[in-house]
C-alpha cells in the first residue's frame, strides 16, 4: 500500500495494517464496514465523505494515512510483535521526514505491541514519533465495535488544528 504522505500535514493518520481487500484495490480503508472515511467527515477534517478511491486527496485537506505494517491480513492479529516493532521504527522515519503536526496511530493494542508499553492508554501519548505529537485512537474497523461512529468522530475531532 502506498503512503498518502506530503511535507506538514496536519495529521498522519497510521492505521495497523492493511486488510486484504484494501491490498486488493490498492487504497486505504476500503473494506465497506470500514467507518474511516465517514468519520474524518462527521469529525470536521473533510468536508465530504471521501470514498477509499479518493485517498491520494487527503492531502489537500492536511491529512496523510501510512500503516505500522505493510504485510495485508484478514485481522491485525495475525501480526507479529516483531512485525509492529519493526513498523514503529519506520514509522518514525516517516514521521521524521514528512513532520507531521500529528501523528495518529489507530489501534490501542497495536500500539501496545509495537512500543513495548503494555500500560499506554488512549489519547495523547508522553512520547513522540518521529518529533510528532502522538496520540493513540480507535481503530476504524467495521470489527472493533466497543466504539461507534460518534465516538470515533467526536475523538478524531479532537485532532483538528487549533482554530480550524
Amino acid at each position: 500500500m502506498p503512503d498518502v504522505v506530503a511535507p506538514g500535514l496536519d495529521v498522519l493518520f497510521c492505521g495497523i495494517n492493511p486488510s486484504l481487500l484494501s491490498a486488493e484495490r490498492g487504497h486505504h480503508f476500503a473494506r465497506p464496514g470500514n467507518r474511516f472515511w465517514p468519520a474524518l467527515h462527521l469529525a470536521g477534517l473533510t468536508p465530504r465523505r471521501l470514498t477509499p478511491e479518493e485517498d491520494r486527496e487527503l492531502p489537500r485537506y492536511g491529512l496523510g494515512v501510512t500503516n505500522l505494517v505493510d504485510r495485508p491480513t484478514r485481522t491485525a492479529a495475525e501480526l507479529t510483535p516483531e512485525e509492529l516493532r519493526a513498523g514503529a521504527a519506520a514509522l518514525a522515519g516517516l514521521v521524521a521526514r514528512c513532520r507531521p503536526r500529528v501523528l495518529a496511530v489507530l489501534g490501542l493494542t497495536a500500539w501496545r505491541l509495537a512500543t513495548g508499553a503494555p500500560r499506554a492508554g488512549w489519547g495523547r501519548q508522553p512520547v513522540s514519533v518521529g518529533g510528532a505529537e502522538t496520540w493513540v485512537l480507535p481503530n476504524p474497523s467495521g470489527l472493533n465495535a466497543h466504539f461507534q461512529l460518534p465516538d470515533l468522530a467526536r475523538l478524531y475531532a479532537g485532532l483538528r488544528p487549533p482554530g480550524g
